[in-house]
């Protein structure tokens, strides 16, 4: 078995190039050099949602005001909390291969049920303090189809009782390769990402949205293991709300 897997490709993240080696006659000898840079916001690819990245009634997470935020970063519950990383035991659930689809059809609702059928079909265990991965199939489906509109039109994702699912299991974080973690359209009427005001504003769960888990899905149903050592860190951005990743399972 490889050592190591990267579950978290970042679909194409154009660079420009600030040096391409071809014009230096500056230097002497045959020295020449490559260098680049990008320009993207910091939430347009395989990325986590800071704890200040979603409020509602002028509260963050652990009751700081929403002022907090301004057009200076975040003072409170910025992206660099976590600079340290996040690691951990982590545990794939697929619920795209539990239903026998290659994706879960736009506006699927992913129930506690559901949630509890994968593990058993898996025949893993959620445990206090794991960091959870759901597949949907979406980035696939984006990935094959190249519609950008239908993938941001809505989306299958966790539905409004999968936040106590996930506080009865103790998990720290949760990961998807959906755009938004949450079923779109939702489920309540007037209220935009509900599940987002739950997880992040009232349980500080950090969420990982926009990771690509096919070649992880692969390789577990090869080797009949559904969990691993995850290791997510973010980039420390100073008062970032949040930060592209890349992700990795070691099995």
């Amino acid at each position: 078995m490889p050592a190591a897997r990267n579950p978290a490709v970042v679909a194409s993240t154009r660079c420009s190039w600030y040096e391409t080696g071809t014009d230096q006659d500056a230097f002497p000898g045959a020295f020449h050099y490559a260098d680049d840079y990008i320009f993207m916001p910091l939430q347009a690819a395989s990325q986590w949602d800071g704890l200040a990245h979603v409020f509602y009634d002028e509260k963050l997470y652990n009751g700081f005001p929403s002022s907090d935020v301004t057009s200076h970063g975040a003072h409170h519950c910025s992206i660099t909390a976590m600079a340290k990383g996040i690691t951990g035991r982590g545990v794939l659930l697929d619920i795209a291969r539990l239903k026998e689809v290659e994706w879960l059809e736009m506006g699927y609702v992913i129930t506690p049920e559901d949630l509890d059928a994968a593990a058993a079909a898996q025949g893993v265990e959620v445990r206090s303090g794991d960091i959870v991965l759901f597949r949907t199939g979406w980035r696939r489906k984006f990935i094959q189809e190249q519609n950008p509109v239908e993938f941001m039109a809505g989306e299958p994702g966790l539905g409004i009782a999968c936040p106590e699912w996930l506080s009865q299991h103790e998990v720290a974080a949760v990961c998807s390769d959906n755009w938004a973690i949450e079923v779109l359209p939702g489920e309540l009427d007037g209220e935009l990402l509900p599940v987002h005001m739950i997880l992040i504003r009232d349980m500080g769960m950090t969420l990982g949205e926009i990771l690509d888990f096919e070649e992880l899905s692969a390789d577990c149903v090869e080797d009949g293991v559904w969990d691993f050592f995850f290791c997510g860190p973010p980039i420390k951005f100073s008062r970032a709300v949040g930060s592209p990743i890349n992700p990795l399972a070691i099995k």
